[in-house]
């Protein structure tokens, strides 16, 4: 299994990246699949540079903020219009409820009938596991002001999971625990962001990790631009005992 980093900038597309967006690919009887975490503003013109978006075998959205979601309204026109059609009928879309009527609005059509035609929707559960290909993935309700999951992917005895965006909660053991890759929320920074319940810092996310136990790799992601991302780098470094990581656009990690 491996992960490519299609977008990490937190919030809005910034300066070097856009927004969240994963793409997760494994081999399995002959041939390669793929899901998309997230598709954010400016991903589906990224997403491009590593496959033909409407060859993607399932899109996961952790929750339904723009910065996540939106570039789905890009990838229905991709997929209604693409000249000789895209080569399959619907794509299946997992998401909070009320996914397809809240991209049908965000599209401009007050009916959802022809975004609905195009994906195949289907509502995300806690702890209950999707199937795609040689792909498990469980989605676990996460701290974040809407309905949000985090999403745990097994494929081939190997373990990625993406926090998706969330503040500190025992959820995140479960999400965590043994991963051999962790894309972690860290757009606050301490010292000067206090909300609760929204984002993770560095530091909190690197707590979050050496508390679930058994993580191999922590990756920091979903930084905003305004953030310097060294910052954030420092306050993990403080908890966590290996090297602390910066997601990069267009980075792939191999599992």
């Amino acid at each position: 299994m491996d992960v490519t980093i299609v977008g990490c900038s937190g919030s809005f597309a910034g300066p070097r990246s856009p927004a969240s967006s994963y793409l997760v690919r494994a081999e399995h009887e002959g041939r390669t699949w793929s899901i998309v975490l997230d598709l954010g503003n400016g991903a589906l013109g990224a997403l491009q540079r590593h496959i033909e978006p409407y060859a993607v075998d399932g899109v996961l959205l952790s929750h339904l903020h723009v910065d996540h979601c939106i570039d789905m309204c890009g990838l229905y026109v991709m997929m209604r219009y693409v000249p000789g059609g895209p080569g399959r009928s619907t794509m299946p879309v997992w998401g909070p409820p009320g996914t397809g009527v809240h991209l049908a609005r965000a599209y401009g059509s007050g009916e959802a009938e022809d975004v609905l035609g195009v994906f195949d929707f289907h509502d995300l559960r806690h702890r209950d596991p999707v199937t795609v290909g040689p792909f498990t993935i469980t989605p676990v309700r996460v701290n974040h002001p809407v309905e949000a999951y985090g999403f745990r992917v097994e494929a081939g005895g190997r373990v990625l999971a993406y926090t998706g965006d969330t503040d500190t909660c025992d959820e995140l053991d479960e999400l965590l625990t043994g991963a051999d890759l962790v894309l972690a929320d860290s757009a606050f920074v301490d010292g000067r962001d206090t909300v609760p319940d929204i984002h993770l810092s560095g530091r909190r996310a690197a707590e979050a990790a050496v508390r679930a136990g058994g993580v191999r790799r922590l990756v920091l992601t979903h930084i905003p631009a305004w953030n310097d991302p060294e910052v954030c780098r420092e306050q993990a470094a403080a908890v966590w005992p290996g090297e602390v990581e910066l997601a990069q656009a267009d980075a792939t990690y191999c599992l």
